[in-house]
């Protein structure tokens, strides 16, 4: 019987794409509804599937009311729309269904937010201002209290750790609090990169662009991952134009400034760099025993000053290394039962206090690496190509680059002059083969353990 039933609203459902598409013009139906696949009616309750999230929120928001009243003109009342996630596998996806419900009925259309979960700690109550971030923070704050777009994009840049990120949150944390209904997307050029490849995969990239051109605020951090992935800088390019255009404000992110980000393409460079360009120096001392303080409080640890004098002369990098230090101190106190003193902290701290106690040199790794791969020091900067000797200079510039913050000409430099391309280009074959090489992973691990710990 129920076979019977399933039939019959199957042919309905043909009739009911057939009239859908009389009314809408060729693009709508082909990007919206020819996704759409029927799965069952019993009753009044309709069941349909897409093959996306975002396919489905969008349908949702805006053609369910549309579907519900062509079946009504065709005689068939349909009461409970639910809309759910089907993977090309024909795998249902749990937990995706989603219902639609009238808005007469004073309830609101659902629309899944894409952006990446924000750090409720990441707010600007606790954000300690200094020399080094004061532009940073006043520009940020300008854009989160502002009603208008004062300049486009804000682009914040710095090494990693200083508070790029924390800033970022801390925008789209006061926007929403003023305006709830604001579309504010944070996500990283990793994830706008993998989104994008994603749309390409499944032939959807007519969704990808409403996505990311529908927002009201969108910010990307650390938008050098997308340096030489030119189909991703494309499609940023024209995102980023759209926006402007609908003068939407954007917020970046990047560890140098646009000028200096090479490997990206000019005009996007340009683009980059028409807004607010605010930089966040390294930590001082005095900003640096600042923020120890306040993380302290935060995690109710009391700290003498002796303690947290000692903390920010010795850890110099970033924040993440400090709050790093104050967990793994307040783990071993906790588990000891015992006061956090100086002659603990350099106890349960050593390694971390041996690595900032030294700066790690571009000829310190090109020893270790020879040493490791037994080749000669002087191949680090010969011309040979063969694979015995390229790989493991690459596998130098990477640790350079990753380790020490020297920047990409002064890399190449002391690799027998090559060029900076040369540098960009040793780094991402590194990392692309770490992706499926476990026994190349496992050397820079270990190499990077044996230069931070020698």
């Amino acid at each position: 019987m129920k076979e019977d039933i399933d039939q019959d609203v199957s042919i309905s459902w043909s009739k009911i794409t057939s009239e859908l598409k009389k009314s809408l013009d060729k693009d709508t139906f082909q990007n919206w509804i020819k996704p759409i696949n029927f799965e069952t009616q019993l009753d009044t309750s309709l069941t349909l599937s897409v093959p996306t999230r975002f396919l489905r929120d969008w349908i949702i928001k805006n053609y369910a009311s549309v579907i519900k009243r062509v079946y009504q003109d065709q005689g068939i009342t349909v009461e409970k729309l639910s809309i759910i996630v089907k993977e090309n596998n024909n795998r249902i996806i749990p937990g995706t269904e989603v219902v639609y419900q009238d808005i007469d009925n004073d309830e609101d259309t659902y629309y899944d937010d894409i952006s990446a979960p924000l750090d409720p700690q990441f707010t600007f109550d606790n954000f300690i201002v200094g020399k080094p971030n004061e532009l940073a923070y006043a520009a940020a704050q300008r854009v989160a209290q502002s009603e208008v777009v004062s300049f486009n994009p804000l682009f914040l840049y710095g090494g990693v750790g200083l508070g790029k990120t924390h800033l970022m949150h801390a925008v789209a944390w006061n926007i929403k609090k003023r305006n709830p209904k604001k579309n504010v997307v944070y996500l990283t050029a990793e994830k706008f990169m993998y989104q994008f490849i994603k749309a390409l995969r499944f032939k959807n990239i007519m969704s990808f662009k409403e996505q990311f051109r529908s927002v009201d605020v969108l910010m990307i951090d650390d938008v050098q991952f997308i340096i030489g992935k030119d189909n991703t800088q494309e499609e940023f390019f024209h995102t980023f134009n759209t926006l402007v255009d609908k003068k939407r404000q954007i917020i970046i992110s990047a560890d140098k400034s646009p000028a200096d980000l090479e490997g990206l393409e000019d005009r996007l460079k340009s683009r980059l760099g028409w807004g607010l360009v605010a930089d966040i120096h390294p930590l001082t001392y005095e900003l640096r025993l600042g923020i120890l303080q306040a993380k302290a409080e935060q995690k109710s640890m009391k700290l003498t000053s002796e303690v947290l004098e000692f903390l920010a002369d010795k850890i110099t990098n970033n924040v993440r290394e400090m709050e790093g230090a104050l967990n793994r101190l307040a783990v071993h106190a906790s588990l000891q039962d015992s006061e956090v003193s100086v002659d603990l902290v350099k106890d349960v701290l050593k390694d971390l206090l041996r690595t900032n106690s030294r700066k790690i040199t571009i000829d310190e790794i090109q020893k270790k690496v020879v040493e490791h791969y037994n080749i000669k020091l002087s191949d680090m900067h010969s011309p040979r190509r063969s694979r015995s000797v390229a790989r493991p200079r690459q596998v130098a510039m990477y640790l350079a680059k990753s380790i020490t913050t020297r920047s990409l000409p002064e890399i190449g430099r002391k690799f027998g002059g090559r060029d900076h391309t040369t540098v960009i280009h040793a780094i991402k074959t590194i990392e692309e083969i770490m992706v499926n090489d476990p026994s190349l992973a496992e050397d820079i691990e270990l190499l990077t353990r044996i230069l931070q710990t020698s």
